[in-house]
């Protein structure tokens, strides 16, 4: 079976680039591709992407060596395993909130005995080759977004359960959830608190921690910290960041 490059980074104690896909669109999904990410994350939960969308844009991210991962909008069995079935070789999950949660997320994404996963790896198998059945369990990643405060008071039970490769935090919703302003980087105190808490019990856990960034210089400050999995971007900020400064380039020449 294909190699997930995501384990491999792991296993020796890097860290992850992972970009981000909200564009419905396998031309910039391929585009995105080509630049270098370690992985590509497909957005079904915030991103205007849909599942007939998803398809040719995990086919674009395969014209590369980038490890393409999907974030599902729900812990729902049915979006979980059509992801995983269409090639996906990570799903990040949203509102994982007990351990509960953490154990329904794990068998909907494992084959039996390990889990409940229907069988039918339609592009899956095309992707990760023909021994894909037999390999699953111990290629694909999964995360579970701790992002809630009920998922900070039931955080040890989460990360105590068996399957669990990572857990990937969302700033925003964690900031959200504790009173505070819904940014990505420079979090208030109380924020900036719980996500070193969440760093230190996964890595008590044996558990990947991942985190979403709006800059490099968070990113590169939080893997020296102890993340393993950066995002830095989605295509749609960075087109729009790139299109401003070449604009506001002009508009400065033209005197305006």
């Amino acid at each position: 079976m294909r190699p997930n490059r995501l384990r491999e980074l792991w296993r020796t104690g890097g860290a992850a680039v992972n970009g981000w896909l909200a564009i419905p669109n396998s031309f910039s999904a391929e585009t995105m591709a080509h630049q270098g990410w370690d992985s590509l994350t497909i957005d079904l939960q915030h991103g205007m992407v849909d599942y007939a969308t998803m398809v040719p844009m995990l086919q674009a991210i395969s014209t590369t060596p980038t490890v393409p991962v999907v974030r599902v909008p729900w812990l729902e069995a049915g979006i979980l395993m059509k992801v995983l079935d269409a090639g996906a070789y990570g799903v990040i999950c949203p509102m994982v909130n007990t351990r509960e949660d953490a154990q329904r997320l794990v068998a909907y994404t494992h084959y039996a005995p390990r889990g409940t996963r229907s069988f039918g790896p339609v592009r899956a198998s095309l992707y990760g080759g023909p021994d894909y059945a037999a390999h699953a369990n111990d290629t694909i990643v999964t995360f579970a977004m701790i992002e809630t405060a009920a998922a900070l008071d039931h955080l040890d039970d989460i990360l105590s359960v068996e399957g669990l490769d990572a857990i990937y935090v969302g700033p925003s919703d964690l900031s959200l959830a504790l009173g505070c302003r819904p940014v990505f980087d420079d979090v208030d105190p109380k924020a900036a608190e719980a996500i070193d808490h969440i760093l230190a019990r996964a890595k008590h856990h044996g558990v990947v921690a991942g985190i979403h960034n709006g800059t490099t210089e968070a990113a590169l400050a939080r893997i020296a910290k102890g993340f393993q999995f950066v995002t830095v971007g989605s295509d749609a900020r960075l087109m729009a960041a790139g299109a401003r400064q070449v604009v506001d380039r002009m508009q400065a020449g033209l005197g305006r």
